[in-house]
């Protein structure tokens, strides 16, 4: 699964600086983004991680109606119905496949089955229709609705939020002067163990096309920590040299661990954990780029791409993800194609006549379908958002860092 993830800097910064590694399925892959997130805490894999709870005021999603934050001088860029709509269409369209079926078939929380989560999401979409406010459907979802809560990763229902996104970067067909750092097809047969990143690339990125990778140049990058970052996040738009875009997934990657080399900078005393972000990441080695040497390669995992023909972006379920309506969860443990909701704070773009665009964090409850999946977002407390295309995308996925709470939603 997974097939998109954090920005080209953006998503990505979050990504690699946790040490967090998604992969979206076709179009895009998924790599989580992960910002200057908080430490999460591997725990054990819950045997139940959704509980029955009955929250109060719970179902007000404000974004479905462009409503703006009382008080604030900012308008909340509005975001309508239609995409919340979509994400719903592409989980009824996976809960009809065998895949949804054994998925079900062994989903270890009582009640919780395919036909009731798909008539939930139908009834859901008929009150969406209809409604007229946020507040009209908040009060239908509370009468017909009931909330199972993730036990988060405490047991207390914490959840950590990331980002993920596609980034768009400059590529070319061919090698040249400007564009000299490749993304590779998978090759046949590679030999077990598998090798590194080392042994594949050497230290300076650029040994594979010499070695048994040479002739599986699929594109080639003007900049390698983009090329690097493309990996992390496993997925890709290209608007190719040539005037034409392409757009790439993960094809494969090898049995080598992953390592967040934001997090390797902060261990050797680079950075401070309060400032892991992408953005000092990136500064970092523009700063120091002989450290490009000995960082990448202490990320072992080498990640291998195909065309996907232009497919847009596609989580773990095989159908495309909605911006900001999509997530991405632990698929061991959670419902997948569910509809749920979560209560954090995200980064949202506002308008100011003034000061033109800004993102700034505010409390959301958000109405989301559950998707993707990807290789950091593991246990009941990780949650990541996919966020869209491009570098506003990246721009907001890199900033989500925040905890909060996940709901599923079933029909009564």
């Amino acid at each position: 699964m997974r097939n998109l993830r954090i920005a080209g800097i953006d998503r990505l910064l979050a990504l690699f600086c946790l040490g967090v590694s998604v992969t979206l399925t076709s179009p895009a892959v998924s790599a989580p983004t992960v910002s200057p997130t908080p430490k999460v805490p591997v725990l054990q894999k819950p045997a139940v991680p959704l509980r029955f709870v009955k929250p109060p005021d719970l179902g007000l999603d404000d974004q479905l109606w462009g409503v703006g934050i009382s008080g604030d001088p900012l308008r909340v860029t509005r975001r309508d119905r239609k995409a919340l709509l979509t994400a719903i269409d592409h989980s009824l369209r996976y809960l009809q496949t065998a895949q949804a079926a054994e998925a079900y078939r062994k989903y270890p929380v009582k009640g919780v089955t395919r036909d009731r989560v798909t008539r939930s999401l139908r009834r859901f979409r008929q009150l969406l229709l209809t409604a007229r406010s946020a507040q009209q459907l908040q009060a239908a979802v509370q009468k017909e609705f009931v909330f199972y809560e993730s036990v988060g990763k405490d047991g207390q229902g914490t959840v950590a939020f990331t980002g993920y996104f596609e980034p768009v970067h400059t590529a070319s067909r061919v090698r040249s002067a400007e564009f000299r750092y490749p993304l590779y097809r998978l090759p046949s047969g590679l030999k077990t163990p598998h090798p590194t990143r080392l042994e594949l690339e050497g230290e300076d990125g650029l040994q594979g096309t010499k070695g048994i990778l040479r002739g599986l140049e699929l594109v080639w990058l003007r900049d390698r920590l983009e090329a690097f970052l493309i990996q992390v996040q496993g997925s890709a738009r290209l608007q190719l040299t040539d005037g034409s875009v392409m757009t790439i997934g993960v094809a494969g990657h090898t049995n080598q661990p992953y390592t967040g080399i934001g997090r390797e900078l902060v261990k050797d005393g680079k950075l401070r954990l309060e400032d892991l972000n992408l953005p000092n990441v990136v500064q970092h080695f523009e700063q120091n780029p002989n450290d490009l040497n000995l960082y990448l390669p202490r990320n072992r995992r080498f990640v291998f791409f195909r065309d996907t023909n232009g497919a847009p972006a596609t989580g773990s379920l095989g159908v495309p993800v909605t911006a900001d309506r999509s997530i991405a969860t632990d698929k061991s443990l959670m419902p997948p194609g569910a509809l749920a909701l979560i209560t954090t704070q995200l980064p949202d773009l506002f308008e100011l006549p003034a000061r033109g665009r800004q993102l700034k964090q505010r409390s959301v409850s958000r109405f989301v379908l559950d998707q993707d999946t990807g290789g950091a977002i593991l246990g009941a407390g990780r949650v990541d958002i996919y966020t869209g295309t491009g570098k506003e995308a990246g721009d907001r996925a890199g900033l989500i860092n925040a905890t909060g709470q996940l709901y599923y939603l079933l029909l009564k």
